[in-house]
Formats: structure tokens, C-alpha cells, sequence
């Protein structure tokens, strides 16, 4: 369950910066970073180890804190968070699909590598593959904001690549396990994990 939680985690920061961006045009580089380097962090030793460690992803713990104790503030995060779950799950069982993002993923790598994950360039490329595939996936993922801000397209191609984290992150989720029953029937199992990693 620990592991779940934090790739849970990872999913749940991931769409707190969607709705930021989407909303301010801006997001937190720190979250951003740790999102952005786990679309390239394949082959990572540990679920932790995806995130830059368990600090990486302690702002998604405390989204889900505050969840489980009731005391969240966005209303909205929860019902993106299904539809991403919804998504992932249509696209694994896409073979096709799933292979022309790793392809995708792999091609931009090095420029990662070079430039960093926050690059504008690796951003517009991380979201060109958002745009060309999982974009195509039904149910589609409908992200609400500012139109200013979503009228802009180095905005869009962040909140696609962003979106591609959560993708990599609610994968990761369900490898581990992780299903929609956990939401019903280990609820109390999860909020102890996280209580455990933030320390009370």
C-alpha cells in the first residue's frame, strides 16, 4: 500500500499543477520538475525513486491528507483524478497506443537529458505526444481554466505534458495494484500510509 499511495501521490500533485496552470498560467517549477522527470524515469529502482524520492512527491501526500480528512479545497482535483484513472486504464489496454507513447517518450529523452525536463522545448514535445495519442483516448481528460491562459499555446503544451505525468503516474498506480475499490474498501489503509510518510 505504500508504494500505492505514493504514486498516487504523484498523480494527485500532478493535476494540482494542471489546475494551476490552467488557472494562473503559471505553476510551481518544483512540482513541475518532479512531474516532468518521472514521464522520463522509466526504468526507476524504486516507486520512490520515479519521484526524485519521498519528497518529490510530499505536497500530493498532503493534497491527500487534507482528502481523507475531509478538508480539501478543490472540488474539482477528485473528479480530474477519475477521469485520468478512466483514461489510463482505456489506454493500457491499447498496445498500439501504449507503444507510440514510449516511443514518443524515449525519442525526447535526450533532450531531456541535456536541457532539462522544464525546457520549453522538452515541454512542446512532451505535450505534442499528449496531443497525438492519449488526446485521442476516450473519455478525454476536459481540463477547465482561464481562457486567457488556456488560449495560449505554450500553456496548452504544459498542461499536456503534465497530463502525461499523471498518465505515467496512475500506470504506475495500478502496476502496484492499485484499483478504484482502494477508494472504497482501503481507505483507512491509505490515509495511515500517508499519515506514516508526513510524519503524523
Amino acid at each position: 500500500m505504500s508504494d500505492r499511495v505514493l504514486a498516487l501521490a504523484g498523480l494527485v500533485q500532478a493535476l494540482a499543477q494542471v489546475r494551476r496552470i490552467a488557472d494562473t498560467g503559471e505553476a510551481d517549477g518544483r512540482v513541475l520538475t518532479t512531474a516532468l522527470d518521472s514521464v522520463f524515469r522509466i526504468d526507476a529502482e524504486s516507486t520512490a525513486a520515479v519521484y526524485g524520492g519521498v519528497a518529490g512527491v510530499r505536497p500530493g501526500l498532503s493534497i491527500m491528507r487534507d482528502y481523507f480528512n475531509g478538508s480539501a479545497r478543490d472540488e474539482q482535483l477528485p473528479r480530474l483524478a477519475m477521469a485520468v484513472i478512466q483514461l489510463e486504464r482505456r489506454f493500457s489496454h491499447d498496445g498500439e497506443m501504449v507503444e507510440r507513447v514510449q516511443s514518443g517518450v524515449r525519442r525526447h529523452a535526450a533532450a531531456a537529458e541535456q536541457l532539462g525536463s522544464m525546457h520549453p522545448e522538452v515541454i512542446a514535445a512532451l505535450g505534442g505526444v499528449y496531443s497525438e495519442t492519449l488526446s485521442h483516448v476516450r473519455p478525454r481528460v476536459l481540463v477547465q481554466g482561464n481562457p486567457h491562459y488556456l488560449g495560449q499555446a505554450a500553456v496548452v503544451a504544459e498542461v499536456r505534458a503534465v497530463l502525461l505525468a499523471a498518465i505515467r503516474s496512475a500506470v504506475l498506480w495500478r502496476q502496484l495494484g492499485g484499483s478504484l475499490w482502494d477508494f472504497l474498501l482501503r481507505r483507512r489503509d491509505m490515509a495511515e500510509a500517508v499519515r506514516g510518510y508526513l510524519g503524523g
